[in-house]
């Protein structure tokens, strides 16, 4: 659709998205969510993992709305604007992968790309290295894009196909009503909460919900991308997506002095270390997966909500990846990287860049 016909597809269009996304972040954060996440859809990923008792990490366990609403919001605005076509069928063993690996980067790091802009625009001047190696991971594609590197389009699917992850989404949903938190109590029905920690703090459910359901819809229809934004200036020097992106964390900066959540530093900044090479490192791997599977996490569950099924197939890598994360040692903490972080990082690395590789059109 042209942008005669969907003013959110012009530039002036994605600022506004960028800037609105940015203060309902710091809304959210002000109502209850973690400081410095807003809405962070690899910690909340990893959250709904937790809940869901893939992970037995008590302090990050909590069925988030946002996740949810983010990718009905999508749904919604796909059905209204006639773009809800279900696709998919490329490489989803591959997509598979690059979710479980881009998590685990996300993981060591402590956030997705919203998160580093939405921690940067905290106060925490960590999330800076973290910014460059997420901007050093797409760099890197670029190589592969231009050697030809394709994992193919997908092709149209039987209109079921397209409703699987919404499905799934409004089934999450439905848990979390039946299955409410008691107080004191670490397990209500088959979900598992958090008693203390980042999966403790949650903005009430309605307002995650809704606020997240208005991103999601203005997302999509916006096309917002934080991995396309670095992309495009890389290949091409576009910078429409860009200045969504610098929008969003304009946002959040002035949103979060305004409400007094501008705390900046180095050192003692909420749910992130300050060892930036992992920082770096661990970004750079997350980047490099997102930009070889087209896309953002946030983008990706945008599209799987317009009836993109490789997309669905990335977002349900992420939540595996999340539970491996924490289940091997992968995932950092306030501390420093993890155990096994490093050799996730590495092992990682080598995995994306045979994607990269193998992946080539040949002439």
């Amino acid at each position: 659709m042209s942008s005669k016909t969907n003013p959110f597809a012009t530039t002036i269009g994605v600022v506004c998205v960028g800037l609105t996304v940015g203060i309902l972040a710091a809304i959210l954060q002000k109502l209850g969510n973690p400081p410095n996440m807003g809405i962070c859809v690899a910690c909340f990923e990893r959250d709904i993992a937790g809940a869901l008792g893939l992970h037995q990490v008590a302090i990050v366990r909590y069925l988030r709305p946002e996740i949810i609403g983010l990718c009905l919001g999508a749904f919604f605005a796909a059905l209204l604007s006639g773009e809800f076509r279900p696709r998919g069928g490329s490489s989803p063993i591959l997509r598979f992968m690059l979710g479980m690996f881009g998590m685990a980067g996300a993981l060591v790091f402590l956030g997705c790309p919203w998160r580093a802009l939405f921690r940067l625009g905290g106060g925490d001047m960590n999330a800076l290295t973290g910014l460059a190696g997420f901007a050093a991971g797409i760099y890197i594609a670029t190589f592969f894009f231009r050697a030809g590197f394709s994992l193919e389009s997908g092709k149209s699917q039987p209109s079921p196909a397209g409703y699987v992850l919404p499905l799934i989404m409004l089934a999450l949903l439905a848990l979390r009503l039946l299955y409410p938190q008691i107080d004191g109590a670490e397990q209500s029905g088959v979900l598992f909460y958090s008693l203390k920690g980042p999966g403790a703090s949650h903005a009430p459910l309605l307002a995650s919900l809704g606020i997240a359901l208005v991103i999601g819809f203005l997302a999509q229809r916006s096309r917002f991308c934080s991995m396309g934004a670095f992309r495009d200036f890389f290949l091409f020097r576009q910078t429409h997506l860009l200045w969504g992106v610098l929008a969003l964390l304009a946002g959040i900066f002035c949103a979060n002095l305004l409400l007094g959540q501008f705390h900046p530093g180095f050192a003692g900044q909420p749910v992130a270390h300050d060892k930036h090479i992992w920082n770096f490192l661990g970004m750079t791997m997350a980047g490099l997966a997102f930009a070889l599977a087209g896309g953002c996490p946030g983008r990706q569950l945008f599209m799987s909500g317009e009836g993109d099924t490789d997309a669905g197939i990335f977002v349900l890598g992420m939540i595996v990846g999340a539970a491996l994360s924490h289940n091997l040692g992968l995932a950092s903490s306030g501390a420093g990287a993890g155990p096994n972080g490093p050799i996730a990082v590495a092992v990682g690395m080598v995995v994306l860049l045979g994607i990269g590789f193998f992946c080539r059109r040949k002439s």
